[in-house]
């Protein structure tokens, strides 16, 4: 028997989010903990999953604070590291009036990216049953040797591989290496989950059944979620495609998540079902539970500390309507 479910690298860090004005009429900022690993993994812990995340923070408050927080959430973060020297890493987001937002990174360098192939607990990467991982864990050394280990460790414990593109342009030097680190990702997982944008960036198409198709072309994807934002989501698996309808909220506030739910409510099902034999139903109702987890996570400030339950999420299915690709 595995101890975990899902064992999760990458980054942890601070969002610091809009949250109205103050009398003089300055913008006040919501120091909100982030990171998109961590976000799922509190999604999937919500969801009755063990769980546990290999990373770095800042000897520092905001350090500090995000160890609480994440232990607080029911992360196992025994092998969450600090560095003495490199601050927590900050993101600043600005958020559009749709919802939709932009990142600003004060990351040059920050403790996420010092993180070194010998601070990697392979003992907590065995006890596991899959690991996940996305691009920003890559971006520099020493972080991106620690990233390829911990692959390496988990794929001759046979765990199965969860990748998120995750494509966050500013924090690259050279958008081809950003390719390439994405390309990685694509020749090692079983699961992929990649935006409509990464998809794009990657493919050069917005027809998404295309831009996977030519993808598998190239590469073993037994498992393909592209998330598509208003236009809601699709699985590709074997010679089945899958879409299901968002659901869209009066009150979004900001999109800071959606994506990190999403995966984490995929991942969920993946882990009560299996890969082996999933139908079409199978899919659908994977994609419909994975879109309202992400809708509600759009009417909440920051993610990690306010992830939706099962109920919450369950109760908003008699409103779906759905099709078949």
């Amino acid at each position: 028997m595995k101890k975990f479910d899902v064992v999760a690298l990458g980054e942890l860090l601070i969002d610091f989010t809009e949250n109205g004005t103050s009398p003089q009429g300055n913008p006040l900022l919501e120091a909100n903990p982030g990171g998109a690993p961590c976000n799922m993994l509190a999604m999937l812990t919500k969801l009755g999953k063990k769980t546990a995340f290999i990373g770095k923070v800042g000897k520092d408050s905001f350090g500090t604070s995000l160890r609480e927080t994440v232990k607080s959430c029911g992360i196992d973060v025994s092998n969450l590291q600090e560095d003495e020297k490199v601050h927590t890493t900050l993101a600043f987001v600005h958020t559009y009036p749709d919802g939709d937002r932009e990142f600003s990174f004060y990351r040059n360098p920050g403790a996420d990216m010092m993180l070194r192939r010998e601070e990697v607990n392979e003992e907590l990467i065995k006890n596991a049953k899959v690991f996940h991982f996305g691009t920003l864990s890559s971006t520099h050394e020493p972080a991106r040797e620690a990233t390829r280990y911990a692959l390496d460790v988990a794929r001759e414990n046979g765990l199965m591989i969860s990748f998120d593109s995750n494509l966050r342009e500013p924090l690259w030097d050279d958008l081809e290496d950003a390719r390439r680190e994405i390309e990685y990702g694509l020749l090692v997982c079983d699961i992929l989950k990649i935006s409509d944008n990464e998809m794009e960036f990657l493919t050069g198409t917005t027809d998404y059944s295309k831009g996977v198709a030519m993808l598998r072309e190239k590469y073993a994807l037994p498992l393909v979620f592209v998330t598509m934002g208003k236009e809601g989501s699709k699985a590709f698996y074997h010679d089945m495609e899958v879409t299901a309808e968002p659901f869209l909220q009066e009150h979004t506030i900001e999109t800071t998540g959606a994506g990190d739910t999403f995966a984490a409510c995929a991942l969920n099902y993946v882990l009560d079902h299996g890969t082996d034999h999933l139908t079409e139903d199978n899919l659908k109702e994977l994609l419909t539970f994975a879109n309202a987890g992400a809708s509600l996570i759009t009417t909440r400030k920051g993610a990690l500390r306010v992830m939706p339950s099962r109920e919450e999420i369950e109760e908003l299915y008699p409103h779906q309507q759905f099709r078949h690709a």
